[in-house]
């Protein structure tokens, strides 16, 4: 089971754009938690294997929900060399999607993930995809990748730390 934890600045509580935002990411919930994307996301989700690996199961069901891959120009002003894995426009926003599996804290993929999300003039929500247990190989003892960064990154939303990330939703696979 796909799990999905939200996180919202708390002003922003019961506002539309967080309306829309959070119904977006119940849309891509609800895919990814058919049994036939669970069986492909196992799959996938083998030592070895990367994170493009994890794309390809939601690649055009996300591309059906307005998300757009490798969205090339949201950094240009910045003069900073990054691109979202996807990108989806929202009226005055727009949300970064962001898949990650073997180095999603090992590398602090995760906060790189948050830094984008925070630093693009285009988007001010992060949907995060990141393994709930990660094996880097067969024999290693599972890690809880997924506790990991929902306590790192939770911190971002607590009163006195906000950033230009207006909400995250956190997704475990």
């Amino acid at each position: 089971m796909i799990r999905l934890t939200k996180y919202v600045q708390a002003p922003l509580q019961r506002s539309s754009e967080w309306d829309q935002v959070s119904r977006i990411a119940d849309d891509l919930h609800a895919f990814l938690n058919k049994p036939s994307t669970l069986a492909a996301i196992e799959t996938a989700n083998q030592p070895g294997e990367s994170s493009a690996s994890i794309q390809e199961t939601f690649l055009d069901f996300a591309s059906n929900l307005g998300f757009e891959s490798e969205k090339k120009g949201l950094f240009a002003d910045l003069n900073l060399a990054l691109r979202p894995d996807y990108y989806r426009a929202l009226d005055e926003s727009g949300i970064l999607l962001e898949v990650e599996r073997g180095k999603t804290t090992i590398n602090n993929m995760d906060l790189l993930d948050f830094w984008k999300c925070h630093l693009c003039p285009g988007a001010n929500y992060l949907f995060l995809l990141v393994p709930q247990a990660l094996r880097q190989n067969p024999a290693m003892k599972p890690r809880d990748e997924f506790a990991t960064v929902e306590r790192r990154l939770a911190q971002f939303f607590v009163e006195g730390s906000f950033t230009n990330v207006r909400g995250l939703c956190l997704f475990g696979y």
